[in-house]
């Protein structure tokens, strides 16, 4: 009865809140009145406070993720202070010495591949020799050798070793973060899209050492999760359209607002329009596979092409087609030419650029400023480097 009562009286105070209230205006000596009824008033109540509920939840998840990698990050390198202390160190070489040597060997095999795999030769080679001409020992390298002499020359190469992987860890993040920059260049949310590169991975489960119970060593596993991060940064700057879809001079359309050429009315134009000759080659803006190759209602002959990370490019109103569904493609392949087929008044191109499915305007992806495009040509670069192959001489190529 009471808990009746309650609710009783929070509707009546909330009645007397949104009630119905009147506005007059005086213009020309006349008088208007206006009147906002008490339910728009809650409605709009209402909305308002789911919107900032909304934003509020997103907020927190923002930042209780921020907090989760922070505190993830926090404990690795806890865990790497206390696996290369000097203590530990001492204990483990005083334990085994021919342990220590399998431990290092196997640690110079990973640093080897992991290098290979995201940074290259060239580059591990210049790190590499920087380290080389490193000759101060660390702290934990003098106790060793003064404790041990006879490990002394293992303990100068464990040094090496995590100092090589500090320099290739910085070198990493170093790249991530002009990715990431780069990525924010296009207005792009680099968070949002590095995400979507992760929703389609798998694969057995192969053990890296052979007894499959030894985990990788701390320092190599902090190098190993800022290379997976700057490659995935970098894969996902690769997705994103930059080139120019012509060699267009005039641009007849742009995106947005405008008055529909057949009908006059407003109209939503969810491309931009390029002016050229009929059969001038119309090119793919960036690398990926085309997911349609034909006719589509209003747009004529259409090719578009999935770039991964939600992105997709449509080229519009072609005379012809020069590529095939599900065709792999690289920046700058003739993918058909220009025409004007479908809904289309002359001959242009129409150029769209879509994530995940919403229009979104192509200017900023073609006007990325020169700084912006190095860092996405050194990326393509790294990424489309012949991998070393590691076999002995007499196997072939297939």
């Amino acid at each position: 009865m009471q808990n009746h009562k309650t609710k009783e009286g929070l509707f009546a105070r909330l009645d007397h809140m949104f009630t119905d209230r009147e506005f007059f205006m005086r213009a020309n000596g006349q008088v208007r009145f206006l009147t906002i009824s008490g339910k728009l008033q809650k409605r709009v109540a209402i909305g308002v406070s789911a919107i900032i509920g909304l934003w509020l939840m997103i907020t927190l998840a923002m930042t209780v993720n921020q907090l989760t990698v922070t505190s993830e990050r926090m404990a690795l390198a806890e865990k790497e202070a206390a696996v290369n202390s000097s203590e530990s160190r001492v204990a483990e070489y005083k334990n085994s010495i021919d342990g220590v040597a399998k431990d290092l060997i196997q640690r110079q095999e990973a640093i080897e591949q992991i290098t290979q795999q995201f940074i290259g030769e060239e580059t591990g080679a210049e790190a590499e020799s920087l380290i080389e001409s490193e000759n101060k020992l660390s702290e934990n390298t003098k106790k060793i050798s003064a404790a041990f002499p006879e490990a002394a020359e293992l303990a100068r190469l464990e040094a090496r070793q995590i100092a090589f992987a500090h320099r290739l860890t910085s070198a990493a993040m170093k790249r991530t973060a002009r990715a990431e920059a780069a990525i924010r260049g296009f207005g792009l949310n680099p968070e949002k899209l590095a995400a979507l590169s992760n929703e389609a991975v798998g694969g057995p489960y192969i053990p890296f050492f052979a007894d499959g119970e030894k985990e990788l060593h701390p320092t190599l596993e902090r190098l190993n999760n800022a290379l997976l991060r700057m490659d995935q940064l970098e894969r996902t700057l690769l997705t994103i359209p930059s080139a120019m879809p012509a060699d267009i001079t005039m641009m007849s359309s742009g995106y947005g607002y405008r008055r529909d050429p057949f009908t006059g009315g407003g109209a939503m134009h969810s491309g931009i329009d390029f002016k050229g000759p009929h059969g001038q080659p119309i090119l793919s803006a960036a690398g990926g596979t085309i997911s349609h190759a034909g006719w589509k209602s209003g747009y004529g002959k259409t090719v578009e092409i999935t770039h991964g990370n939600g992105l997709m490019t449509r080229y519009a109103h072609l005379s012809k087609i020069h590529v095939t569904t599900g065709q792999k493609v690289k920046q700058g392949l003739q993918v058909g030419a220009m025409g004007s087929t479908g809904r289309s008044t002359g001959t242009h191109l129409h150029f769209e650029v879509r994530l995940n499915g919403t229009a979104v305007n192509p200017r900023p992806f073609l006007e990325a400023n020169t700084d912006v495009l190095k860092v996405q040509a050194v990326a393509r670069q790294r990424t489309n480097a012949p991998k070393k192959r590691t076999e002995k001489s007499g196997s072939s190529r297939g």
